[in-house]
């Protein structure tokens, strides 16, 4: 026990805090006091960016996603490993983890309901980044020597800018990104999800609580993972595709129900959410640390621009890479415009987020749905350890796919064995530690990746236009 909580310390005060001192530099603006990390203005920045490089096509192309992940558009015949539908669901489970309930709790702790209000608009933007790098990921992605597909960010970074004559950029930039997704597998994707499941099995169970049930917990969670991800990018496509929609439509179900008997406060809520989305009443300050906390968490939540989900679309049967591109801008639309909008809402019709002895976290969430549903505990345990798990078995390929980019295909399980020793560390360590982690690895991922995509967005407009053109002639084959 006293090795574990000098390993816990040394993480806390070392890693975290070199790490953070990196990625989230602070811009000041006019009055020191208010400053926005600079990882937030380049993501926002960048989807901005996109959605008028490409004409909204978050908005233009929505019909034909729904479309394209319902197989109409889809020729078995294709190149790839998976289905659409198989590549959206391991990349929205991927996404949709502990961030939709306890991250938006803490979103909303530190900058109000106003920070849901930027949530939805940064969903909204970074639909755009999603369109763009994964079609990237479709255009540059290779079949490596064992016959299995590999695309992302480590892949169109590299070849991708030597098209366009910055070869030696863009080596450097690729391994920049594969080694950020790594540690972004092992903290966000990873460590933070077996956290603070944990931390709702423990409030559950009182019998788990303490080292000892954070050990047990984490060696049995290690387990079920393993099983998986053994497998590969095939099984994990085939539990993502049974568990994604199961575990969302039961959180959603369970967050409508409950709006639905406090329909009476909705539209005060909905009122209040906007109202402080741009409320100056506290400065400044209150009015950065709204947007602050909302980009951020949807930045988290959704990963929109950090290049993660590239990495598995890449792997879908398809010849059109545009194709897959539109099928990933779904995922913040479902990640953040819906799930964790439901989140926000129950936080803010309770009052959870008004509540002092409440806590943060899953704890809020926990406490919100309660007062309605006070058998709801035991229900949100399930939720949470699936959403934790189906989230760490796409980590888990996501950063299998840059360890193999970096350190060569025969290395993979001694990346697995590494990730499996993660889920248990990520049981036993503090809540703060995990998170701030997990948010700078992940959301280091973009500084590489929208640099690139951006220098590269050209190409993704040429081909989106060629796309578009070929479907309203007709000449896409429906299935």
């Amino acid at each position: 026990m006293d090795f574990l909580t000098r390993l816990e310390g040394w993480f806390a005060s070392y890693v975290v805090d070199s790490i953070e001192a990196v990625i989230f530099f602070d811009v000041a603006f006019w009055d020191p006091d208010v400053t926005l990390p600079l990882v937030v203005l380049w993501l926002i920045a960048g989807a901005t960016f996109f959605t008028l490089r490409f004409q909204f096509v978050n908005f233009r192309a929505f019909r034909h996603a729904i479309d394209c992940t319902r197989g109409r558009y889809t020729d078995p015949k294709s190149t790839g490993e998976i289905s659409h539908f198989q590549a959206l669901s391991a990349a929205l489970s991927a996404t949709v983890g502990l961030g939709n309930i306890a991250g938006v709790a803490f979103a909303v702790g530190i900058g109000g309901p106003g920070a849901i209000f930027w949530m939805v608009l940064a969903g909204f933007l970074g639909m755009s980044s999603k369109f763009a790098e994964c079609t990237l990921g479709q255009l540059y992605r290779v079949t490596r020597a064992d016959g299995h597909v590999s695309g992302g960010g480590m892949h169109y970074l590299r070849d991708g800018l030597a098209e366009i004559g910055f070869a030696r950029l863009g080596k450097a930039l690729s391994v920049i990104f594969a080694l950020m997704c790594i540690g972004g597998s092992l903290g966000g994707g990873n460590m933070y999800q077996a956290n603070q499941s944990f931390a709702q099995v423990a409030e559950v169970l009182p019998i788990m609580a303490g080292k000892g049930g954070a050990i047990v917990f984490g060696l049995i969670l290690a387990a079920l993972v393993g099983v998986v991800i053994i497998g590969g990018i095939k099984r994990i496509g085939e539990v993502a595709a049974g568990l994604v929609p199961f575990m969302c439509i039961l959180y959603v179900v369970c967050g409508i129900s409950l709006l639905v008997a406090h329909a009476g406060s909705l539209g005060s809520a909905v009122t209040t959410i906007v109202s402080e989305a741009f409320s100056w009443q506290a400065g400044a300050g209150g009015f950065f640390g709204a947007l602050i906390q909302g980009f951020r968490r949807a930045a988290f939540s959704n990963e929109a621009g950090a290049g993660s989900a590239a990495i598995v679309h890449s792997a879908a049967r398809t010849d059109e890479p545009v194709r897959e591109g539109v099928v990933a801008l779904l995922e913040p639309f479902v990640d953040t415009i819906v799930v964790c909008t439901i989140t926000g809402l129950v936080i803010v019709v309770t009052g959870a987020h008004l509540q002092p002895d409440v806590g943060g976290g899953i704890a809020m969430t926990s406490w919100a749905f309660e007062t309605v549903f006070p058998w709801f505990p035991p229900v949100l345990t399930l939720i949470a350890v699936l959403f934790a798990f189906s989230t760490m078995i796409s980590w888990s390929y996501y950063g299998e796919q840059c360890w193999a980019r970096l350190f060569g295909v025969r290395t993979i399980l001694l990346y697995k064995g590494l990730f499996l020793l993660f889920v248990w560390l990520g049981s036993i360590f503090n809540a703060s530690a995990v998170i701030d982690f997990g948010d700078a690895m992940i959301l280091g991922m973009a500084f590489p990746n929208m640099f690139g995509v951006v220098l590269l967005s050209g190409r993704i407009k040429r081909e989106l236009d060629k796309y578009l053109g070929k479907l309203r002639s007709g000449q896409l084959k429906r299935y």
